[in-house]
């Protein structure tokens, strides 16, 4: 294959026109200062030299040119106007124009990044033009694959003088064979050679990792890199419309598949497109409406478990219901009554509530891209829109995807957790975990977490038992909510490549994904958000019938309410009594779980309301347990001899051994 003479001018000369074309953006929104036109000065002049060096006289003059125009800026008398910083936006387009023309000896191969539509009037590219960017890997990542490859030849590059050296010991141990000292002789070689070659191997694997991490880490690309592409598409498309804009973009750290990136740049420049065509509103009309003059469209890229959201929303007036209704009615369909549902027939494309067809709008383009995007990604949309504007969420499935993670370990197998979902880790003594009607919990931060054994079987499926010993606790969010996941131990902290599940294996939905290991095998990334729905699932199949509620029996108000509540909070139903003859009277009447009972009341005391209970063939199999003040050897053997379960001091009393003892009698 011929050499391409450009190839490397194209990657400088397209990284140095995305930061000019940033850079300007930049310098229209903050108006600038001596050190931003000086940068801007700097990359204009060495790519005008880059461009001299291969010959391109074109691009030299054109940033010859850009140089001219910023050069009085430096000076604080000269003032920044609009049809500069056009100037200087269409002078970058036209250098992208020119490199993508550069011949090239793989015309497959264009390398050009295309500016939101170089070289079309008005700097905007029509509805059915698919944008094109240069995927280019970062630098350090590729100096980290070439380090690491090196590495590697060096390593096997030892191996075969090991190689050498075991054909030498072959050749001492025939000439020595019978004699004792060759025999001790070749007995030390060989040990050292064993421990290279051990060493060694142990190498080649760790680089091979590392390698392998880089070279999978080319593939993915940070989501800003589209950001200024955006920008460009809103400021153009509004300037052709007469419009103000202001662009806003955050997630852009996030890194995707590069593949993934390319589709999505092509779904949101149409969305950009149609939101200053039919959203924002000229000036005028903002400022009768009370608005700033300036629109706003803002951008909001970000990962939940396996999928990536880009929510995107403007402040404009809003998707007009009854232009969009005499669309779809000229077409001969029908419009729903229901306002989601009318909104989704805009997804469905083809449909344009533009009353003529403009460069930007009209002829109901726009969201057929969208859609086919969507249906290449298998990804799903969705749009609301109101008075104050209109937002699109568009959700798709990442093929690869950059994170880092929290190993754990459970029942011998190592894997991992979202660390962005992690709320903290403890060390959780058996004897500190509550019994509760749901299951196991723990106390953090005094807030009673459930605790979901962190074991998953060779399908995906979690187990329910944990171990006697102490373990490590890992509080996580799922849904909203504050669980634990308890595993043996933690295996530190990693930024792994997530992969995507083979299709062919069988795994429950809280298995996010796979990554490989140091030795190249795959382990199981979880979901929070389905670990919390597990965690639901296994209280409602093990819970089967609703449990019997807690009967507590104490006159004073202040301890029934402090013990509902704690109760209540564990997920226990709880009944009331004031009088030991009341709750006698409701546990003749109904079904308990437990008597939980105040030894001294008015009238009939615990003693004797348990010494009743027991001797009711309906209600003595029922457990019991004196809640008293008193704290004395004579009342706790009155309390054993009357048939009560368990004493639990008032003034020793602690709220995770109380739950812990209300489950293991209200379970057993």
């Amino acid at each position: 294959m011929a050499k391409d003479p450009y190839r490397y001018f194209r990657i400088e000369a397209g990284e140095l026109v995305e930061q000019l074309s940033k850079g300007v953006l930049a310098l229209e929104q903050s108006g600038g200062d001596e050190e931003q036109i000086a940068l801007l000065l700097r990359w204009a002049h060495t790519l005008k030299g880059a461009a001299r060096v291969v010959r391109q006289a074109q691009i030299a003059d054109l940033l010859h040119g850009v140089e001219a125009l910023l050069a009085p800026l430096r000076s604080s008398e000269t003032s920044l106007s609009r049809s500069m910083i056009d100037q200087l936006l269409a002078a970058c387009d036209q250098v992208n124009t020119l490199l993508a023309q550069l011949p090239s000896a793989d015309a497959n191969q264009a390398g050009a990044v295309d500016q939101a539509g170089a070289g079309v009037e008005g700097g905007v590219l029509p509805a059915q033009d698919a944008p094109q960017r240069i995927v280019r890997a970062d630098v350090l990542e590729v100096d980290a694959l070439l380090e690491g490859l090196g590495e590697i030849g060096t390593e096997l590059a030892g191996m075969r003088r090991a190689i050498g050296a075991l054909e030498a010991l072959r050749e001492l141990a025939l000439a020595g064979e019978g004699a004792s000292q060759g025999g001790r002789a070749l007995a030390a070689q060989l040990d050292a050679l064993e421990r290279r070659m051990a060493g060694g191997a142990e190498r080649i694997d760790r680089e091979l990792r590392q390698t392998r991490d880089a070279a999978e880490r080319l593939r993915l690309i940070p989501v800003d890199g589209i950001f200024t592409t955006l920008e460009r598409c809103a400021r153009d498309a509004a300037h052709s419309c007469g419009k103000q804009v202001a662009f806003d973009a955050r997630g852009g750290q996030l890194r995707i598949d590069g593949e993934v990136l390319d589709v999505m740049l092509g779904a949101l420049l149409q969305l950009v497109r149609n939101a200053v065509a039919h959203g924002i509103e000229t000036p005028e009309q903002r400022a009768a409406s009370g608005k700033a003059a300036s629109g706003r469209i803002a951008l909001e890229v970000s990962r939940r478990g396996y999928m990536v959201w880009f929510r995107f929303r403007d402040d404009g007036r809003g998707i007009d219901r009854d232009a969009l209704r005499a669309a779809l009615a000229k077409r001969g369909q029908h419009a729903p009554a229901d306002d989601a549902a009318l909104l989704a027939r805009l997804l469905e494309g083809g449909v344009s509530t533009s009353g003529s067809v403009t460069e930007l709008s009209g002829r109901g383009i726009g969201m057929d891209v969208v859609r086919a995007a969507m249906g290449k990604l298998g990804g799903v949309a969705r749009v609301s829109s109101d008075a104050g504007g209109t937002t699109f969420e568009l959700c798709v499935p990442l093929s690869l995807a950059a994170m880092d993670v929290l190993l754990v370990e459970a029942e011998g197998r190592t894997m991992a957790l979202p660390l962005d979902a992690v709320r903290g880790t403890l060390r959780v003594p058996q004897e500190q975990v509550v019994h509760s009607v749901d299951g196991g919990a723990i106390v953090y931060e005094g807030q009673l977490l459930p605790l979901l054994p962190l074991a998953i079987g060779a399908a995906g499926r979690a187990a329910h038992q944990w171990s006697p010993r102490a373990m490590t606790a890992v509080v996580i969010r799922s849904r909203g909510e504050l669980l634990a996941v308890a595993a043996s131990r933690l295996g530190g902290v990693d930024s792994v490549v997530l992969r995507a599940l083979p299709p062919l294996m069988t795994a429950e939905p809280m298995v996010l994904g796979l990554y490989l290991d140091i030795e190249g095998e795959p382990r199981m990334v979880l979901d929070p958000e389905e670990l919390g729905g597990a965690l639901v699932r296994r209280s409602e199949s093990e819970a089967g019938a609703p449990r019997p509620p807690i009967l507590i029996v104490d006159d004073s108000l202040t301890t029934r309410m402090l013990e509902s509540s704690i109760l209540e909070s564990a997920g226990y139903q709880v009944e009331l009594a004031a009088s030991a003859e009341e709750g006698l009277e409701l546990a003749r009447q109904n079904r308990y779980g437990l008597f939980l009972v105040d030894v001294e009341m008015p009238g009939m005391d615990g003693f004797g309301f348990i010494t009743q209970v027991r001797s009711d063939p309906q209600l003595c199999d029922i457990p019991a347990l004196l809640v008293t003040s008193l704290d004395t050897a004579e009342h706790k053997r009155r309390g054993s001899d009357a048939g009560a379960n368990g004493y639990i001091v008032k003034n020793e009393f602690d709220q995770t051994a109380f739950l812990a003892q209300i489950g293991e009698l209200v379970l057993r």
